[in-house]
């Protein structure tokens, strides 16, 4: 028999904007160890399907399923990273805090972690280069810094399916490869990734494949594939992504499958 795919999502529709859905009919299949870009313009409805997955945000159409189950049995498999401003960063807890915090399904309430719940963090925090930071508290860490110890906080839930929303937004070029690094050992550990961006360029160049998000699916495949022309238009109109770094424009150029070449950002 067949796997069932790590995540289904069959024709939902999901959240309001004034009248309409911000989620529209959507369908998609991701396959166990995949790593999935997702892009689209601002209000587009990325953050909309990843709070779908997780249940904070109620499904009005469709179902989905993670690694075969309903989504309100399968929840403790999903680790989700939220973007930066969801996060009160003023909150006193230090990194080694935060990361155990990842191990409360397993310790259960009202008890204390016990020797393999700091084994696990300590293993975790090393895996990720974190162990020199574990005493500092989370907001005097760089934004590349944050977003690497929420990944270790989800990857101490034992997620098999993880979510992040604009990990890449607000950090300079050196975090941006610290995460993709970090990504690269969640891949390791067979974890599924869903990751929303602006970021074109990485969404090419390290994504199995990019779903392209307005509210309704535009396009769903390997980068080659879905980063046409054509569907970029359709997806941002005249106003491609420009993402600046210093004081220099970092420009990529990729000639897609209808023959046209579309200059887009790092």
């Amino acid at each position: 028999m067949d796997k069932p795919p790590a995540l289904l999502v069959d024709r939902v529709s999901a959240g309001y904007r004034g009248n309409r859905h911000a989620l529209d009919d959507i369908s998609l299949k991701v396959e166990m160890g995949e790593r999935v870009a997702v892009i689209g313009p601002n209000g587009a409805g990325k953050s909309t399907l990843f709070k779908a997955i997780v249940g904070v945000v109620q499904i009005s159409s469709g179902r989905i399923t993670i690694y075969g189950d309903d989504t309100h049995i399968s929840r403790t498999n999903v680790g989700y990273v939220p973007q930066q401003n969801a996060i009160d960063w003023s909150f006193p807890a230090s990194v080694f805090d935060v990361v155990m915090m990842g191990r409360c399904r397993h310790i259960g309430w009202f008890r204390w972690p016990g020797k393999d719940d700091h084994a696990s963090v300590r293993e975790i925090l090393e895996r990720l280069s974190l162990t020199e930071l574990a005493g500092r508290q989370i907001g005097e860490l760089s934004g590349g810094q944050r977003q690497r110890v929420f990944i270790a906080r989800a990857m101490a839930q034992d997620t098999r399916l993880m979510l992040l929303d604009e990990p890449f937004t607000g950090v300079d070029q050196t975090a941006e490869q610290e995460i993709i690094e970090s990504l690269d050992i969640l891949t390791k550990h067979g974890i599924t990734l869903l990751l929303s961006t602006h970021h074109m360029e990485n969404a090419a160049l390290h994504f199995d494949k990019v779903l392209i998000l307005r509210q309704r699916l535009l396009a769903y495949g390997p980068p080659v594939e879905a980063l046409t022309a054509a569907n970029l238009r359709n997806a941002f109109g005249s106003a491609l992504p420009i993402m600046t770094k210093g004081d220099d424009l970092l420009m990529f150029s990729v000639d897609y499958a209808d023959g046209e070449t579309v200059n887009g950002s790092d």
